[in-house]
């Protein structure tokens, strides 16, 4: 789907830490799945730096796998999509309109990269998505299957149909906010495959234009089995599994090199000012 060129799955496992069973099946899915994701923070360092990160594979393994760096969404799911790929697993590129705090969804372009991963032997595919930087995003990947609730990891997903104009259905993802005890929407999606050269442009766009949230702020996240870890700007959140939120503000550019170092596992580029403003 994405190339020809070899991928190293063994150096991205170790990456991760899995040690389990390399087999195109729901367990292994579902376990690299979260391994990925408590491994490999989110951030948006290059972007802050002036530039759109490169989607190279060979770029991508340097950067994520053998580096004290993680990615955003392009990234983590274009090295995800390869991993799965040479593990035997189909994917498809789907292109979403990210809906936290939209108004509508018609509201937002489709700017944020997820993965249908297919299953040999099961009838319905998986939603995955190891690039969501949002408390509440996936930690397993869920079945493509609408008004059922599924629980991974702690956290509580469904997807369901939403009206849309187009030829196609669309899907919306849902999280469980334990403080509100309520559904709130994460990001709407058809099954409408996508290209790499499609996402070479968007990563462009949202890496360099002065508009796009991820050019202005850091924005850097760490998931663990005990809590959600966000840097956004100058604040940074703790939010507990059972959705205790604890908040403070970044004093300078020295502590947030540090916080970096020390909590998310990322050594920052010398040449990229952490914080504005």
């Amino acid at each position: 789907m994405l190339d020809s060129i070899q991928f190293d799955l063994d150096a991205y496992l170790r990456r991760i830490g899995w040690e389990g069973e390399r087999r195109a099946d729901a367990a292994t899915l579902r376990g690299v799945h979260l391994a990925h994701l408590r491994a490999i923070p989110f951030e948006n360092l290059d972007a802050v730096g002036g530039r759109a990160p490169s989607l190279d594979p060979a770029d991508l393994t340097a950067k994520l796998v053998h580096s004290r760096r993680g990615g955003y969404c392009y990234e983590h799911n274009t090295l995800f999509a390869r991993a799965l790929e040479a593990l035997g697993f189909r994917v498809t590129l789907l292109n979403a309109r990210v809906v936290v705090g939209a108004d509508t969804i018609a509201s937002r372009p489709r700017t944020h990269m997820a993965l249908l991963a297919d299953v040999p032997g099961e009838q319905r595919p998986y939603l995955a998505d190891v690039g969501f930087g949002a408390i509440g995003s996936l930690l397993e990947p869920v079945p493509l299957v609408a008004d059922v609730e599924f629980a991974g990891a702690g956290r509580r997903h469904r997807l369901v149909h939403v009206p849309h104009d187009g030829p196609l259905e669309m899907w919306l993802l849902q999280a469980h906010d334990p403080a509100k005890d309520d559904w709130t929407g994460q990001y709407a999606f058809t099954l409408e495959p996508f290209e790499k050269p499609d996402f070479d442009v968007i990563n462009w766009h949202i890496a360099t234009n002065p508009r796009s949230p991820f050019a202005q702020r850091l924005y850097v996240q760490h998931v663990s089995a005990a809590r959600h870890l966000l840097l956004d700007g100058r604040l940074l959140t703790r939010t507990r599994p059972d959705g205790t939120v604890t908040e403070r503000e970044v004093t300078d550019e020295a502590e947030a090199r540090r916080l970096l170092e020390e909590e998310f596992g990322i050594t920052a580029p010398e040449e990229v000012t952490l914080l504005t403003g």
